[in-house]
């Protein structure tokens, strides 16, 4: 198996790896894709990718009804997460408060100075250096905090990445610029966790009162949804995201009001 050497590489949607039969999360080499918007460092052997199956799909609808008219009109596409956790920290640290390419590109400049992002490195990291590629002063504790953590032993990534979802966001969130959103994303989009649905995240809450009709979701009646969706909540959130974020035709149910009790 090839190993990736200090090149980016962009990745398309993937709808189809012959390698991932029969798995929902499998492995395959880097040099069997190319051209999207992670990075792949010479550390990384292979890559996961979360597969998005009709068999999902369908037992998603069978659960909640309303999403069959959401699975007609989005064609959602299997996705490649990050098999470094660490790693994927430290993006999600950058990427704090700015937008997509902003991000890339202070993101490049950091990857620049450190020639290979480790633990060790950020923190031999001269920080006006650091401030320099475009980190705020906040945004640089904080990652030097996490690469303590690494180093000392407070965390080790690679074990963590083996644990159940609540224990992970736990150990995570100890960690200063860490909150419960950020640790939710990175179940999703490193470690492919299936059954995600963030009560953090806007888009979601919005897409779900869009999907059912509602004027408003407290975290009480979040949860319904959530157990409703579950074992697929991270199936439901990406089509949650596209329906918070337009081109979808949703009909939704008359807006139920608190007031009146349904007959």
């Amino acid at each position: 198996m090839r190993t990736v050497t200090e090149k980016r590489f962009r990745f398309p949607e993937i709808s189809r790896f012959p390698a991932c039969n029969g798995s929902r999360l499998c492995y395959i080499a880097p040099s069997s894709v190319c051209s999207s918007s992670w990075f792949i460092r010479e550390s990384i052997t292979v890559m996961k990718i979360f597969r998005i199956t009709e068999q999902d799909k369908k037992a998603l609808c069978r659960q909640a009804p309303e999403f069959r008219q959401i699975v007609r009109q989005a064609d959602l596409k299997s996705f490649i997460c990050s098999d470094d956790l660490f790693l994927a920290l430290v993006q999600s640290i950058v990427s704090q408060q700015l937008s997509v390419k902003v991000a890339d590109v202070i993101f490049q400049r950091v990857e620049t100075l450190l020639k290979k992002i480790t633990a060790r490195n950020l923190l031999a990291a001269d920080p006006e250096a650091l401030r320099g590629c475009g980190l705020s002063g906040r945004k640089i504790e904080y990652l030097r905090g996490i690469a303590e953590a690494q180093l000392d032993g407070t965390i080790d990534f690679k074990t963590l990445s083996g644990k159940p979802d609540a224990e992970i966001i736990q150990e995570l969130v100890k960690l200063k610029g860490v909150g419960v959103w950020t640790a939710e994303m990175l179940l999703i989009f490193s470690l492919g966790r299936p059954d995600i649905l963030s009560y953090k995240d806007l888009g979601i809450r919005r897409g779900i009162m869009m999907l059912n009709g509602l004027t408003d979701l407290s975290e009480a009646e979040f949860e319904t949804y959530r157990k409703r969706y579950s074992p697929y909540g991270t199936l439901a959130s990406l089509y949650l995201w596209r329906i918070k974020d337009g081109g979808l035709t949703v009909k939704a149910p008359a807006p139920k009001s608190k007031g009146k009790k349904e007959k």
